[in-house]
């Protein structure tokens, strides 16, 4: 499993706080960019981020961070088998893989601090897709996707 992380320049710091958990914690991270908190697009960024998840749904999970978390979550979604949620505490981290198995979280840097972000990190990775009723609807998600990105 690689895990895709990126930034724009508002959440930069966020990033790297991020990618040292990750990489403490022996998982397997491409980071995307930026390289430093000059000012970028979170369009490009998370574009790069979600086209690799887009590519590989089965073997990769997205980490995308911007000022609000809200660019990169509509930027994640315009891309075929990416699931993409905008979690900026532990309840939306644990309900966005449970019911609705995402393979991105988002978070705010402007939003939440560094602490609660590693906390929501930490929970989203380690819950699991029920499943059951819930794959149900994935499915009608999927048939929509189908359809949409011929």
């Amino acid at each position: 499993m690689t895990i895709y992380l990126a930034s724009d320049h508002a959440a930069f710091m966020l990033k790297e706080i991020i990618k040292k958990y990750l990489l403490d914690n022996n998982l397997n991270v491409e980071d995307m960019g930026p390289e430093s908190a000059e000012p970028v697009s979170w369009v490009e960024y998370g574009a790069k981020a979600a086209e690799k998840i887009s590519a590989n749904p089965e073997n990769s999970k997205g980490i995308l961070l911007c000022g609000s978390g809200l660019g990169m979550s509509i930027v994640a979604n315009k891309f075929k088998h990416v699931r993409s949620a905008l979690c900026n505490d532990l309840y939306t981290a644990e309900m966005s893989r449970k019911h609705n198995n995402a393979n991105v979280l988002n978070m705010g840097a402007r939003v939440i601090a560094p602490e609660l972000a590693l906390r929501i990190v930490e929970k989203w990775l380690n819950t699991e897709f029920e499943g059951n009723r819930h794959q149900k609807r994935l499915d009608q998600l999927n048939k929509i996707e189908e359809n949409n990105f011929k």
